[in-house]
């Protein structure tokens, strides 16, 4: 079985991360590039990353790439391209199309180009709504074709029902826990849970859970795939009980509700623990520190930044006083908010959450 150029998406900022967990899983290859990171291997690897991999948005799959100056060499390149190879007919098929400084500019044209080559040379049906993407992308000329071989994003689970007023999503949850140094082997505390993303990827993560184990891919699609194959990888269970230690708060008790029944369907009923309670009665649940983690609420999404300076400010004061020895990460988009808890804090690069720019804001509490 001959090897594939695969490339797992993470948000830009956070490429490290992802290849951190990359290589832990064994994965050949795993080396960052921007946007994400390259992998190597058959595909029956290409499905494991679906599976497993809790910090991707996607894998792509690089099926070929020429170069092309003019649309006569774009059109007989795409002729030519062994379609049947990668595809079938009877699946439908989009296209998505993007240049950066070359000769070929219009993304439209290129796109209407490749969509005319597979209805003609394939003899599939192409549209918005098609089962499986092509990404065309024309970087200083050069045409690289990939297959996005995950279908919906693999922030989609399959086992959350709730996902709360803000969401956070669930990838890059995880990458922000790794960002955090979190191996879950310590308490893990989130005052502000809504849903419980954080904590249902750390519990997860902790008891080794396939986060693709309960949803459908694209690559099933493919004339590649084999079920039987692709059903000896699926772990429907975790592969280790998960530790107790997992911990979430919120003043919505409807928060609460909708978390634990997200953590039942994931089976991580018995490693978390939910409580309703606002963030002035917080405390530590255990002797032993581990990390705070909080997607507090930022004016663009709840309320107004200027009204959200009183509940930075509580939250900090009761970790200072309730939490000495854990370390802190805090989600937000404004400094001034990070800071006014009065923790001593450091920023990490500027992340994409939801069409809303956020950072982590990480520290160890004094204590």
């Amino acid at each position: 079985m001959d090897d594939l150029d695969f490339f797992g998406v993470c948000p830009p900022g956070l490429e490290r991360y992802l290849a951190q967990e990359v290589n832990a899983l064994g994965f050949e290859r795993g080396k960052k590039e921007e946007g994400g990171v390259t992998m190597r291997g058959p595909w029956p690897e290409v499905w494991r990353a679906n599976l497993e991999l809790r910090g991707a948005v996607r894998v792509l799959v690089r099926i070929g790439s020429f170069r092309a100056v003019h649309f006569n060499q774009l059109e007989a390149e795409a002729k030519a391209f062994p379609w049947a190879d990668w595809l079938t007919p009877d699946v439908p098929v989009r296209v998505e199309a993007a240049t950066n400084k070359s000769k070929l500019y219009h993304a439209g044209a290129v796109k209407g180009r490749f969509e005319t080559a597979l209805e003609r040379s394939l003899g599939c049906e192409v549209g918005t709504h098609g089962e499986v993407t092509l990404k065309v992308r024309i970087d200083r000329n050069l045409v690289t074709l990939s297959l996005d071989s995950s279908g919906e994003s693999l922030h989609k689970r399959g086992q959350k029902g709730f996902t709360g007023k803000a969401p956070l999503r669930e990838s890059l949850g995880a990458l922000l826990l790794r960002a955090c140094g979190y191996d879950g082997s310590e308490p893990l505390v989130d005052p502000m849970c809504g849903s419980g993303t954080f904590l249902l990827e750390g519990a997860g993560s902790a008891a080794g859970l396939q986060p693709g184990r309960g949803r459908g891919f694209a690559f099933q699609s493919f004339p590649s795939f084999d079920a039987d194959a692709f059903a000896r990888l699926i772990r429907p269970e975790p592969s280790r009980p998960a530790p107790a230690h997992f911990y979430g708060y919120d003043r919505d008790q409807g928060a609460i509700k909708g978390a634990a029944a997200n953590a039942a369907a994931h089976g991580l009923s018995d490693a978390i623990s939910l409580s309703c309670q606002p963030v002035s009665a917080l405390t530590a649940p255990t002797t032993t520190p581990g990390l705070v983690i909080v997607n507090p609420p930022y004016g663009d999404r709840i309320g107004k930044p200027g009204s959200l300076i009183g509940l930075y400010s509580a939250l900090g004061a009761r970790l200072r006083e309730h939490f000495g020895g854990w370390r802190v990460g805090i989600v937000t988009t404004d400094a001034k908010l990070a800071h006014a808890t009065g923790l001593d804090l450091t920023s990490g690069p500027v992340i994409d959450n939801g069409g809303l720019k956020v950072k982590l804001y990480q520290g160890k509490i004094g204590g």
